[in-house]
């Protein structure tokens, strides 16, 4: 499953590509971004949409915490159906971090679309409070089978939406999974490239512009 993905792009032009009404609180490039951490989410609500910041990791009050969100897992989770329902959001990216092996040895790649744009994917996201009565509010990716390319890491990738699918899955009068399940389909693996980056993407505290910068490959193997 994905485990880093990158959203670095300016406030004006994220505002532009996801048509955003307005911004709840301070946004800022991430470069790295890990499980638990807070990412930018759009939500929309009241036919507007609105940028916020969530925990990376959903917390429901019914299970364990769930980074991805497994599209076999959400058709069979009378859980995650009610998301679906209720609470759909997109998570803006622009890279997904991954890793490529070769014997004993590996090195990390990012994942993005040919153009370097940013694009949205789907999420389900939750709000309940703690023990001390304080909401916590997180999301989580929805996956999807894998392309040809992210199948060389893995069999699973995070559901991209085109914009018309974006529209569709934040629609609040939408509220059926079997409408929406069309929407939630690998992206097509000739739209997208992979290459290796520094290994320091593996440092959850390291979020600098090094992490999305190309590498040569000789600097970029590990011994793991």
């Amino acid at each position: 499953m994905c485990q880093r993905f990158s959203m670095a792009a300016e406030l004006p032009e994220v505002q532009e590509h996801f048509q955003i009404g307005r911004v709840m609180g301070y946004y800022k490039n991430r470069f790295n971004i890990s499980p638990t951490q807070p990412t930018p989410v759009v939500l929309q609500q009241d036919g507007e949409r609105v940028l916020d910041e969530f925990r990376w990791g959903l917390v429901p009050y019914w299970g364990k915490d769930a980074v991805n969100a497994d599209l076999r897992n959400v058709h069979q989770n009378p859980t995650y159906r009610r998301l679906i329902s209720t609470q759909r959001c997109v998570i803006p990216c622009n890279g997904f971090y991954y890793w490529k092996k070769d014997g004993k040895k590996e090195y990390p790649v990012r994942v993005v679309l040919k153009n370097r744009g940013i694009f949205g994917v789907a999420g389900l996201y939750e709000i309940w409070r703690d023990t001390r009565g304080e909401p916590l509010r997180t999301c989580t990716l929805v996956m999807t089978e894998a392309n040809p390319l992210i199948g060389e890491f893995e069999n699973r990738m995070p559901a991209i939406l085109s914009p018309e699918a974006m529209t569709r899955w934040l629609d609040e009068e939408v509220s059926d999974l079997d409408a929406l399940d069309p929407i939630l389909r690998p992206h097509a693996a000739e739209e997208m490239q992979a290459y290796p980056v520094t290994p320091l993407i593996d440092n959850d505290r390291y979020d600098s512009d090094e992490c999305i910068r190309e590498m040569d490959l000789e600097l970029a193997w590990v011994k793991r």
